[in-house]
């Protein structure tokens, strides 16, 4: 018999899928809200619904302006994967649920390394109450993330930037 994927990396494939969607010129990130084995939502990187994406522009702000990782978001056109799939969930549907994110460099197709969500999206996702993220390093290995930990260990008062 054939060994059968877990279903981590069944969930994660599914969130990589997404990520084709995405319309950033840096890195694009799919992501989708799990709960009880059923996909809640969806959501992949991309502006605001009506306004051109920067696939369509063909500049991004940040990449001209080489801001570094993990810093100065309100110059992005773009909503996070993490933040699209969360805004089109229902709340008391996503309490004690699981976000699976896959993220891949623009231009080298690569994982994202050390993938993690950016400081606005940890907020979204405490307050969404979803209570684990599954983050893909490579095609099979997946770190996995606590929410809890995000309470318990608040950055935002180190004012550390980026990831």
């Amino acid at each position: 018999m054939a060994k059968r994927i877990d279903k981590d990396n069944y969930y994660l494939d599914i969130a990589e899928s997404v990520l084709e969607r995405g319309t950033c010129l840096r890195r694009n990130f799919g992501a989708i809200i799990v709960k009880n084995d059923e996909i809640l939502s969806t959501g992949y990187v991309g502006a605001p619904r009506g306004r051109k994406n920067c696939c369509d522009l063909n500049y991004c702000t940040r990449e001209k302006l080489n801001v570094p990782r993990g810093e100065r978001y309100e110059l992005c056109r773009s909503v996070h994967a993490e933040q699209n799939a969360i805004i089109s969930a229902e709340r008391n549907k996503m309490i004690d649920s699981t976000l699976y994110l896959v993220g891949k460099e623009y231009n080298s197709k690569k994982y994202v390394e050390n993938a993690r969500p950016c400081a606005l999206c940890k907020r979204m996702i405490i307050n969404a109450g979803i209570s684990r993220i599954v983050i893909r390093n490579s095609k099979s290995k997946f770190t996995t993330i606590d929410v809890q930990e995000f309470i318990d260990n608040d950055d935002s008062l180190d004012g550390i930037k980026g990831y």
